[in-house]
């Protein structure tokens, strides 16, 4: 490459990154989950658009990997242990046997009304299984509802967790299609075994990354945000090694991180907040970019259906059922949990899988996917708001009362006392603990 084409190929992806960046926020002010804006510019930039040549499903199944790994990681430094442990029976039932009835419904839906194999319908159903909580709570927030904070945590914890559910069905149902004659039953013990592995490289890499901050007296926070990310790509590429869920691995190394305080810990939560953003940024633009506009009428019949039994029949039945024993969730919690089921860009790097495979119709399922995902996002995002507040979810109700709490001024200063015996905010954040 020339350096003039160096130049002009590094000025268009600066002016796509700014762009996107007001494609978000203008998206946003609408109410929708700001994912929309960068699809839809990385659409308009694409072949249809401007023309940009770009069909390369394995390069972007690796930068959807690497995005979700800073993602992920990010997510979990923002979801504390205390917060884990307040929804952890709930959540942990929403992101295994939740998944599993959401692709289990739409899977029947496919076999019944496109007239699809079992494995074909279990694809489709285990693509668009998983939710994001990013895209749930930039939509919460810009409409300006605080969460009532059990609910909150509950789709947080979820959202973060099922991704590597989703995956796991989503490997299988492919290994089973590129092999015809296979079945999915004998891999129920490998999830067991990958979550497990996961699960310990996440809380040892995790455990390992806040004693490194602790003893290394690392100079710098951009340096200490660097090993931070480091760490996270670690997570990964050893629970994968271990053949273990590196996803998972991840989620857990950032919620440990992101429980146990050390030096410079505040520094690196905003340097994980920007590259993750960062990350979504950069995802969605390529997704985007591998979308052709023009194929995607050719779908809307079997995308409209798939929405609305995702929508209406199987995230409610998935809530619902996984929710009954736990009676500190009301029905308007489970009705706000059930229709806060955002997808965002987890089931498109997921349903690029299949391609790489050779999987027969994986294309069409790929758009499929890709129609849902942003009809769901446009007729949930704008509504979320006005549900929250709609079935009185505001932050000042507890779960069990409608008045609501009142909690003390100085209830923070007083809480911080007992935790930390009276030290300063600096020792704290130095490290104290």
């Amino acid at each position: 490459m020339s350096q003039n084409a160096l130049d002009l190929t590094l000025l268009f992806v600066a002016v796509l990154l700014m762009a996107a960046v007001f494609a978000g926020s203008v998206t946003s002010r609408f109410g929708l989950p700001a994912l929309i804006g960068f699809l839809g510019l990385g659409m308009a930039a694409g072949v249809d658009g401007l023309g940009v040549p770009f069909n390369d499903y394995a390069v972007s199944k690796d930068v959807g990997v690497v995005c979700l790994i800073l993602i992920l990681f990010s997510g979990g430094l923002e979801t504390p242990w205390r917060m884990v442990r307040a929804v952890l029976a709930p959540a942990a039932l929403l992101a295994t046997v939740g998944v599993l009835i959401s692709a289990a419904v739409v899977a029947l839906m496919a076999v019944f009304v496109f007239h699809q194999s079992l494995a074909e319908g279990a694809l489709l159903g285990a693509i668009i299984s998983a939710t994001d909580a990013a895209a749930v709570f930039a939509v919460i927030k810009a409409s300006g509802v605080d969460l009532r904070q059990d609910v909150r945590s509950l789709i947080e914890v979820e959202s973060g967790s099922n991704d590597p559910t989703a995956a796991f069905l989503v490997l299988a149902a492919t290994a089973v299609l590129a092999r015809p004659g296979g079945s999915l039953m004998h891999l129920a013990p490998d999830f067991l075994i990958e979550t497990g592995v996961g699960l310990g490289v996440g809380c040892a890499v995790g455990f390992g990354l806040v004693l490194a901050m602790r003893r290394g007296r690392v100079a710098t926070l951009g340096l200490a945000g660097v090993l931070a990310t480091a760490a996270a790509v670690a997570a990964y590429a050893l629970a994968s090694l271990m053949h273990g869920n590196g996803f998972f691995a991840v989620y857990a190394a950032g919620i440990i991180a992101g429980t146990l305080s050390f030096r410079r810990s505040r520094g690196v939560h905003q340097f994980q907040d920007g590259i993750a953003w960062l990350a979504q940024v950069t995802m969605f633009l390529t997704l985007g970019l591998l979308v052709n506009p023009h194929e995607l009428p050719g779908v809307a019949m079997e995308g409209l259906v798939t929405t609305a039994v995702l929508m209406f029949v199987a995230r409610p039945v998935s809530v619902f059922v996984c929710l009954l024993p736990f009676r500190q969730f009301d029905w308007r919690a489970k009705l706000f949990v059930a229709w806060g089921g955002l997808r965002g860009a987890a089931p498109i790097v997921l349903s690029i899988f299949p391609m790489l495979a050779h999987v027969p119709g994986s294309k069409e399922v790929f758009n499929i996917v890709f129609f849902v995902v942003l009809l769901a996002s446009v007729v949930q995002g704008p509504t979320l708001g006005w549900l929250a507040r709609r079935l009185k979810l505001d932050a000042g109700r507890s779960p069990t009362s409608p008045h609501p709490v009142v909690i003390p001024a100085n209830a923070g200063t007083q809480m911080t006392e007992r935790l930390v015996g009276n030290r300063s905010a600096e020792q704290v954040e130095g490290g104290a603990l």
